[in-house]
């Protein structure tokens, strides 16, 4: 099954609509040419929240109109690409024709599902947004919600999911003693115990919105005996889930021992019989649980990098694939998180540097504390 990652921006500068049309119309192109659209997440730098709810609105009318019976998971959200441009697209594609594939609705929401030669995928992206703006702790219960729901659809749960992505408004912001990063974390940690029976958890990004609300998205995989399925450490970090009390920020739920840590796996392999996907999660320049290059973006894009390549060894492959076997591996897709618009062309180069052609968006974001300057997930896929 081929995938392929295209990211798209405007060739023209102009308003939020006329950007948007530019990378609509790249998007069909590249449809036009074979391939069918799995998951557009646009990046948008609108101001509020009134202004979201109408631009997503129509980004996703004009998406189901232009693709139809085509049209893919759509997540629309608050991280303004590189001045001066609006807008940014990354998409994901798969060769038409490679599989049954079928755009379903959950209320007014698209997802995709795929089938197989191994199982069935599914993407849902957009979960919750605009909702309870105001409220972190309801804006993260109803997103969550929606992916119960959606998944109930297609017979699965929360057990089946395999990389997670998680975006919380205005994530380093405290209400009442209550930051809302940690609300988040709460919250999963109450859903996956209601809902995952599972050992272990997906792989996820948990990163800053410029917009008071929680938005979810989503790959799920209900798969054969063939598959294998495993997380990743990383031996020179500290597994978020481990995360000692001191780390976490913000007061503790009333009535719970204590405050739960972030729930995800720092990677998660996901193994057929002659290929595999490798999900890594959002990853910073954090060894052990502390973070390194303080005020220093050079050196957090560098820490995280190599934080990056160490999931990607030998050693940590040859855990899940077959021992002894050969392998090529190419990483399909960088998406990096910046938190300051004056640092977009030192990560970039660096980016450039060690992953040249690898498609990869530049985003502006908060990360989860508040000295930390960049952060960076990929996808990785080998064959033998």
């Amino acid at each position: 099954m081929m995938k392929e990652y295209y990211i798209y921006q405007p060739s023209v500068q102009g308003d939020f609509e006329e950007e948007w049309a530019q990378c609509l119309k790249q998007i069909r192109k590249t449809q036009m040419a074979g391939y069918r659209p799995v998951k557009l997440n646009v990046f948008t730098s609108v101001t509020d929240n009134a202004t979201y709810l109408k631009s997503r609105d129509e980004i996703m009318r004009s998406v189901v109109e232009t693709f139809e019976e085509q049209a893919p998971a759509v997540s629309i959200t608050v991280h303004p690409p590189q001045r001066p441009w609006k807008v940014a697209v990354e998409t994901l594609f798969i060769a038409s024709g490679s599989r049954d594939i079928a755009t379903k609705f959950y209320d007014s929401i698209p997802y995709v599902v795929i089938s197989t030669e191994w199982g069935k995928e599914v993407w849902g992206a957009g979960l919750g947004s605009g909702s309870f703006d105001k409220d972190t702790r309801k804006a993260a219960e109803n997103a969550f919600d929606q992916a119960v729901a959606l998944l109930r659809q297609e017979d699965m749960s929360l057990n089946n999911i395999v990389r997670q992505w998680n975006y919380i408004g205005n994530i380093l912001a405290v209400r009442d003693g209550f930051q809302n990063y940690q609300v988040f974390n709460e919250v999963r940690s109450e859903y996956y115990n209601r809902h995952r029976t599972v050992i272990g958890y997906p792989a996820a990004t948990g990163i800053g919105l410029k917009l008071n609300s929680v938005v979810i998205d989503f790959c799920a995989v209900e798969p054969d005996e063939s598959v294998r399925i495993k997380g990743l450490s990383n031996p020179n970090q500290v597994n978020a889930y481990e995360y000692g009390q001191t780390v976490l920020k913000g007061t503790k739920d009333t009535g719970k021992p204590k405050k739960q840590p972030p729930q995800f796996e720092r990677a998660l392999i996901m193994a057929h019989e002659r290929n595999a996907v490798l999900y890594i999660s959002g990853t910073a320049s954090i060894i052990g649980q502390v973070t390194i290059g303080k005020d220093n973006i050079s050196e957090q894009t560098q820490v995280t990098i190599e934080n990056i390549k160490k999931l990607t060894d030998a050693e940590r492959i040859g855990q899940v694939l077959p021992e002894g076997i050969r392998y090529s591996m190419k990483f399909s897709l960088l998406r990096v998180y910046i938190k300051n618009q004056k640092h977009f062309n030192v990560v970039r180069a660096i980016c450039d540097e060690h992953f040249p052609l690898v498609p990869a968006v530049f985003i502006e974001a908060d990360v989860c504390r508040h000295d930390l300057l960049t952060e960076i997930e990929a996808e990785v896929h080998f064959h033998y």
